[in-house]
């Protein structure tokens, strides 16, 4: 799967590796236009300790079990939306971000939740063209909810060109419990 990797949800202990994995992460955008103020920014402690806490943060686990990734959910707009996601250059091209990826859809699926949203780079092929891949599609701005339209407000007052960003969604198959596969079984 994602090279001898394993995903989970992240622990007490992982909250404060993290930091440095979306800091490394963040030196592949250096030269592609990326302010360096935004490229030295890191998601608080304190976020992420809430997120674990809440069970919205998931991280990819190396064979020797240190934190390589990892993908944050927050809520936005009423649905789960991937507010951060980040793999250490050294794990790229291994599966690792597309393993956090699919555990983030199951766990939002299963929850009942119909979309996961994201905003991301337009142009960058381990951004947009990955999420394209993965069965995210670009939302117009009409299809924009109130939170994500201010996500994307907020990423250009940081300094994110918006003509380079782009918010996206996929759509999630709801997770079913035995019992309601047996209705639809029995309906067949």
């Amino acid at each position: 799967m994602s090279g001898a990797c394993t995903i989970e949800l992240a622990g007490p202990a992982d909250v404060a590796a993290l930091p440095a994995v979306e800091l490394r992460a963040a030196s592949l955008f250096a030269g592609l236009g990326v302010a360096d103020a935004v490229l030295a920014e890191a998601t608080p402690l304190r976020t992420l300790a809430a997120a674990q806490a809440e069970g919205r943060l998931w991280i990819a686990r190396s064979a020797a079990g240190e934190p390589v990734g990892f993908a944050l959910v927050e809520r936005v707009d009423g649905a789960p939306h991937l507010s951060e996601m980040d793999v250490l250059p050294d794990y790229g091209g291994r599966g690792v971000g597309r393993a956090l990826l699919e555990a983030v859809c199951r766990q939002a699926a299963a929850a009942g939740h119909r979309a996961l949203t994201l905003t991301t780079f337009r142009d960058v092929p381990w951004n947009a063209p990955f999420y394209a891949r993965a069965g995210f599609r670009e939302l117009a701005p009409a299809e924009l909810g109130p939170g994500l339209a201010a996500i994307l407000r907020g990423e250009a007052e940081r300094g994110l060109d918006p003509a380079k960003r782009v918010a996206m969604r996929r759509p999630l198959a709801l997770a079913h419990t035995a019992a309601e596969r047996g209705q639809e079984e029995g309906r067949a």
